[in-house]
């Protein structure tokens, strides 16, 4: 039955997101130009704002969750982190189930917000993250916002991002959108709104591959093939319709080296944005010289302090 109390008002500045900012990237003059989408500047850090806030109130307005609800999800951190925001702007209690061995900035932002985190063993993945997360479900009547399966997830994206995109980009046309993986709920929601605007756009899904570094991308599983994440993704692509979709290959030391020359650029970025630049690039080749390429940042460096990002500028 649809909720008669109407969803908080004060201190919502996350349900008036402002268009994050898309501009053209060419870190040399021998590489080709990528269009960005600066979702890191959404108000927690990461494109995540988005499908946390358009879960949390359509959940709202069904009547699933009110004042004082808990909610609960698995997560690596950017989901977590922006469910901990907007949970603490709606007056909702939270719980992160996360997989240990996460950075110790995502733990302490979720923190800070008031959230609750459960840790699974880092063997369990995400899998074993989503299991204990769907027992807290039943054991506390938590609202289980499955960002894995859940089509509100790309849904957000279709009527906020890709809309943004194609009032931002030159001529209102993009050629091509390319996206890591951690949901799949970007480029199915992004594939999906440009398409149904009239784009022929060719997706392009970057796959990190592990380099003898074996540096882990955040919110990239695919670069450990975590079957977790493996199952959760086919959930949303089971239904999802993605032609003519291409692979892209990403040697996770270069998205790495990527990362690091976009914030040396002065993008405040993370090893995602990295991925997502390094295999637009790749791209790139195999496309017209003129084509417009889009791609995404999805969330800021902060979080990735303690991590391989920035182990060089570490003082012993």
């Amino acid at each position: 039955m649809p909720s008669s109390t109407p969803l908080p008002i004060a201190n919502r500045f996350i349900q008036s997101i402002e268009p994050t900012p898309l501009v053209a990237v060419q870190l040399s003059p021998e590489e080709p130009r990528i269009w960005c989408k600066l979702e890191f500047l959404n108000p927690s850090g990461s494109t995540k704002d988005r499908i946390a806030r358009y879960m949390l109130e359509k959940a709202w307005r069904q009547g699933r969750i009110k004042a004082g609800s808990r909610v609960v999800e698995a997560s690596s951190g950017s989901t977590s982190i922006a469910l901990a925001l907007a949970c603490a702007q709606m007056d909702l209690k939270f719980t992160a189930v996360l997989p240990e061995g996460v950075s110790s900035e995502r733990v302490w932002i979720i923190r800070a917000y008031g959230g609750d985190i459960e840790f699974v063993p880092k063997a369990a993945g995400i899998l074993g993250a989503m299991k204990r997360a769907e027992e807290l479900e039943c054991e506390q009547g938590a609202f289980f916002t499955r960002q894995f399966e859940n089509k509100d997830n790309p849904e957000s994206h279709r009527v906020s991002t890709a809309q943004e995109i194609l009032h931002q980009v030159p001529n209102g046309m993009v050629d091509a959108l390319v996206s890591g993986v951690g949901t799949g709920g970007t480029l199915i929601g992004l594939h999906q709104g440009l398409s149904e605007e009239g784009c022929p756009v060719k997706p392009f899904l970057a796959l990190p591959v592990k380099s003898e570094h074996q540096f882990e991308l955040e919110c990239c599983s695919f670069s450990s093939r975590i079957p977790g994440v493996v199952d959760g993704l086919s959930r949303l692509y089971k239904e999802a319709d993605l032609p003519d979709l291409v692979e892209i290959e990403v040697i996770d030391e270069l998205a790495l080296q990527a990362a690091k020359r976009l914030i040396r650029k002065g993008f405040p970025v993370g090893p995602s944005s990295g991925l997502n630049y390094a295999a637009a690039a790749l791209a790139a080749k195999q496309l017209p010289p003129d084509a417009t390429i889009v791609t995404v940042f999805p969330d800021r460096m902060e979080r990735y302090f303690s991590t391989e990002l920035f182990s060089e500028y570490v003082v012993s």
